[in-house]
């Protein structure tokens, strides 16, 4: 029996439950109405739960999201989605532009291999717990995390316990590499460089809509991004795309979607962070949308090559209404890294302080990827390794915290050779036309775009 995930009402208010407290609705007669009923928490990790709904569950399920929407949330003035209410809520949004070369061809290429060094990385080890991730490491011989993972010595017992992800392992293991494979975390910035082609800066959300229809397979999306598409298939627009129905809409969906749109926008953080916002908005609300600008804008400011890594995170705030849970994450986050030596403990406090998200959540996430960044100064195996290392969406963490980090190491040959020689300068990607485009045809297409795009003063 098919069962698709990431769309069934029965698996959906799980998620809705626990998105309306942390949003500050009030939500327990819903919930104890559903569980009174005999449904079932939230699948854990998975798409969708072991046992398919009856249909009395089902419709429960469809009735009660509904109600959900119409709660009011007592988080909702702090953490707004419109786009001139963010920027209200920010004292310090950026001014605009400011004079700045535009990254090279070569800076654009070593960002690209880093989001694909970081992302093939956490493939094998994306939905483990983090002790299992640093229990295979250790017995790979590989902790501290500083190379691949691999099978090779890890005891059979211990793979039973963890075992790898299913779908990665074949190919993202140190043993079996051969190329870039597929991801969803390469897909959306392959996407969107058809998005600027097509469209231009001033593209809109329902471009992005368009997009979506015409270049990207329904079973390549997850989370919101699946539930967003659904959404437009049945007949509902953007932005409500976002919201109907939608438990995904803070996850990490947009936040990794934000690259193309820093790298295009050098010394502009807060363009980037309009473009992010326009492309987010499809999908997302408040701080799911927020981890896109933020990432936007702090690529944004990396990209102009006169910053460090702590200058690119402060600019990244600014786009951040200061009072939401995504920027208290974040300063927190950044505060651990810079105060504590020892990054395990800087990742232990993180999952103590982040318990209560889902590991997609776009909060202990991104409250990761700054973390990580910060504590390796900007340095690229150690801003990778670090995000890996610290569990959650690994692949995610990993992808974005080596675009910036590759970017700001200016040149593919700053990378070492164990990270980039594997991938054969070769991507597979699900966007038609691109699969097993090379990473140098890749920088070549974003400069192009991003000479083009550049607004100056």
């Amino acid at each position: 029996m098919l069962r698709l995930t990431w769309v069934q009402p029965e698996d959906l208010l799980g998620h809705e439950l626990a998105q309306a407290y942390q949003d500050g609705r009030a939500p327990e007669a819903i919930a104890a109405r559903w569980h009174a009923a005999g449904g079932p928490e939230a699948p854990p990790r998975a798409g969708t739960s072991p046992t398919p709904a009856s249909r009395y569950l089902r419709a429960l399920a469809g009735d009660l999201l509904d109600e959900l929407a119409e709660l009011p949330s007592g988080l909702a003035d702090a953490e707004p989605t419109d786009l001139g209410q963010i920027r209200a809520h920010c004292p310090d949004w950026p001014a605009g532009p400011v004079p700045a070369p535009a990254p090279t061809q070569t800076h654009l290429e070593a960002a690209w291999l880093g989001r694909a060094v970081g992302c093939l990385l956490g493939k094998p080890v994306e939905k483990l717990p983090l002790e299992g991730i640093r229990d295979l490491a250790r017995a790979g011989g590989n902790w501290p995390l500083r190379t691949w993972f691999t099978a090779r010595g890890v005891p059979d017992d211990l793979l039973r316990t963890h075992p790898w992800n299913r779908r990665s392992a074949p190919t993202s293991l140190a043993e079996n590499i051969d190329g870039m494979p597929e991801d969803d975390d390469l897909n959306y910035p392959v996407l969107n460089l058809l998005l600027l082609q097509r469209y231009g800066r001033d593209f809109t959300t329902a471009d992005v809509a368009r997009l979506w229809l015409d270049e990207l397979p329904a079973g390549r999306t997850f989370t919101a991004e699946r539930v967003a598409y659904r959404n437009l298939l049945t007949g509902i627009e953007p932005p409500h795309t976002a919201h109907h129905r939608n438990p995904f809409r803070e996850w990490i969906g947009a936040l990794i979607r934000a690259d193309v749109h820093g790298w295009t926008n050098p010394g502009d953080p807060a363009a980037a962070a309009e473009a992010a916002h326009r492309d987010a908005t499809l999908t997302h609300t408040a701080n799911g949308v927020y981890a896109a600008m933020f990432t936007a804008a702090t690529i944004a400011e990396a990209a102009t090559g006169q910053g460090d890594i702590h200058a690119c995170l402060r600019t990244g705030l600014t786009v951040v209404p200061p009072a939401s849970r995504l920027a208290e994450a974040i300063r927190h986050a950044v505060h651990l890294a810079r105060t504590t030596e020892d990054f395990d403990t800087v990742v232990d406090a993180l999952h103590t302080t982040h318990r209560a998200y889902h590991w997609v959540h776009a909060l202990p996430n991104t409250a990761l990827i700054a973390a990580a960044l910060t504590h390796a100064n900007g340095d690229f195996s150690g801003s990778i390794c670090r995000a890996v290392s610290g569990g959650w969406d690994t692949d995610s963490n990993g992808a974005t915290a080596g675009s910036v980090a590759g970017l700001l190491t200016g040149a593919p040959a700053a990378l070492p050779d164990r990270w980039t020689t594997p991938l054969k300068n070769r991507l597979a990607t699900s966007v038609a036309d691109f699969d097993g485009i090379g990473f140098d045809t890749l920088a070549q297409l974003t400069h192009q775009l991003t000479h083009r795009e550049t607004r100056h003063p």
